[in-house]
């Protein structure tokens, strides 16, 4: 793919596994949008959200895949299923840019391998590595490039980055910040960059972060000599120290937003003035995260 793609202004998709929520998924424990690739009853169900948000105006989607790796899986007793349904979340999202006969990128999700929203990466990296790797090889057939989804360290993106190096797939690297602007890991933005970027990247995005947590960092990223934008979430607060350890973890619905709440504040017209505001800062790669809608792209394809 064009190496430059980002640098023009680029709508990408919303949170997933919060609309297939809303269109009525019922998940199994903490399996979430994973769930609705165990079972082939839900297929159509992704494809038709993956379709939602291309007729809204989005150009790239990203797969289905942030719970179908394989630590969600154990979780769940459903680490049998990994390699197949990462596989079919990518069948799943070429049958929908095919549907839309447009022209739409498919970035091959590739999350956390330990636990979300933290630098706690365990005592076994070998296993980090050797579960991204995995996950990352039953995405390369398909995909135009891989998005790294929610990455909280340097460390968690160094070895992201060098497993994917055999693949030979260009990258977005997703970087989870804090209200603070800083990576759960303490570091900052212009650390990851200055120490791991390489040739491979298309930009860096901070990934499933708040309106808040981007404006602390909006004026760095100015200074920054890569494309950059965002995937904003609506989540009332994540708090520090949040994990999900255990399949039982938001209870009988199956809905991370039973702990961490759902932001109301975040509508169409308020994530339009947020998204407009950031891309006249620089920001060339605009999109959302969890509990962002269909409805939320529509409003900011405007901007195009």
């Amino acid at each position: 793919m064009d190496k430059n793609f980002f640098k023009k202004i680029r709508i990408l998709d919303g949170g997933m596994g919060q609309e297939l929520l809303h269109k009525g998924l019922k998940p199994k424990g903490t399996l979430w949008s994973a769930h609705a690739l165990i079972d082939e009853n839900y297929h159509q169900m992704v494809i038709d959200t993956h379709l939602d948000f291309i007729n809204a105006g989005a150009e790239v989607i990203v797969t289905s895949t942030f719970t179908a790796r394989r630590n969600r899986l154990i979780q769940n007793d459903c680490e049998k299923y990994f390699e197949k349904i990462n596989i079919k979340a990518v069948e799943l999202a070429q049958k929908a840019r095919d549907i839309s006969k447009k022209n739409i990128l498919i970035a091959g999700g590739l999350p956390n391998q330990k636990q979300t929203y933290t630098a706690d990466l365990g005592k076994d990296l070998n296993l980090i590595e050797k579960n991204f790797y995995d996950q990352a090889k039953s995405l390369r057939n398909g995909i135009d490039f891989y998005y790294l989804d929610v990455m909280s360290s340097g460390l968690e993106c160094n070895i992201a980055l060098k497993t994917i190096e055999s693949f030979n797939l260009p990258v977005l690297v997703g970087i989870h910040l804090r209200d603070n602007g800083q990576l759960p890991s303490g570091e900052k933005i212009k650390d990851i960059i200055k120490n791991y970027k390489n040739k491979k990247w298309l930009g860096v995005i901070m990934a499933c972060v708040s309106p808040k947590a981007y404006e602390s960092v909006a004026n760095d990223l100015k200074k920054i000599d890569i494309a950059y934008g965002f995937k904003l979430n609506a989540f009332k607060k994540i708090p520090v120290g949040y994990t999900v350890a255990s399949k039982d973890a938001w209870g009988n619905a199956g809905n991370p937003n039973t702990v961490l709440g759902r932001n109301t504040e975040l509508n169409e017209p308020t994530f339009y003035k947020y998204v407009k505001k950031f891309m006249e800062n620089g920001a060339t790669i605009l999109g959302g995260c969890c509990e962002i809608r269909p409805s939320h792209i529509k409003e900011i394809s405007r901007l195009k």
